[in-house]
């Protein structure tokens, strides 16, 4: 059987973490921001504007390392009302490692894999952030893409939907799938250089980019083809053990 293989947007294939920090440098001035500068009015409790500026949902899953240390909550909400008044924002991002998305389209049609893209994208302005991925992937070389839009655990979702493989730079999605599906998650782990031990345990492997990703799964589907048993080839290609069953 083909190989089913999901794969998250952003801070996988989409480079989201530089666009966030452009926005916010319009936003606030360089440095993009000023720690502290609105703590007091942070710690006040919210009226008018202000509480309606905290109903609205910060975007948890989007916030990125550096958005994280230099923003405070309030700037947060700012930025991300910001970025849902852009059109299309998500269509105009860039890819994270240049022609990824087309090899990726061109091995999942020689392999005849089966490939959908999850996200948690907020809307924007212009079209829904469904179609603003489709035509991003497809304007990067992916084409007819399924996407879906979701919220809460992806382990659910790789679980409804039979998957075999998760590929997600977020270690607690990994944790999702490792523990509430039998599809093998992926990290994708571009900075660090330390494949944290808690992944280890749960048979998360890690790689440093899509690109390496693809190579383990190409050899994957390859061996596959001749011998079955593809979540034992997977954790041999990540350097991890089968865990003990009970």
């Amino acid at each position: 059987m083909p190989l089913r293989i999901a794969f998250d947007m952003d801070g996988v294939l989409a480079e989201m973490d530089a666009e966030l920090l452009r926005q916010a440098e319009l936003l606030f001035g360089k440095p993009a921001a000023h720690p502290g500068a609105d703590r007091a009015e942070e710690d006040d409790a919210p009226t008018g504007i202000e509480a309606a500026e905290s109903a609205i949902d910060p975007a948890p899953d989007f916030n990125p390392p550096a958005i994280q240390l230099n923003l405070t909550r309030r700037q947060q909400r700012r930025l991300w009302q910001h970025v849902r008044s852009i059109e299309n924002f998500w269509q105009g991002l860039d890819e994270i490692e240049p022609g990824v998305v087309a090899r990726l389209g061109a091995l999942a049609a020689a392999s005849r894999w089966e490939i959908i893209f999850l996200t948690k994208r907020p809307d924007t302005a212009g079209l829904t952030a469904q179609l603003q991925t489709q035509r991003w992937l497809e304007e990067k070389g992916f084409p007819l893409p399924s996407v879906f839009v979701v919220q809460g655990s992806r382990g659910r979702i790789a679980a409804a939907l039979d998957l075999d493989v998760v590929v997600d730079d977020r270690l607690e999605n990994c944790i999702d799938v490792a523990t509430d599906s039998k599809a093998r998650p992926i990290l994708v782990l571009r900075s660090a250089d330390i494949h944290p031990p808690s992944a280890q345990r749960l048979g998360i492997g890690a790689v440093k980019s899509v690109a390496d990703c693809l190579e383990i799964l190409n050899e994957i589907d390859a061996a596959a083809r001749e011998q079955p048993g593809v979540m034992s080839r997977i954790m041999r290609m990540l350097g991890l053990k089968e865990p003990a069953r009970s």
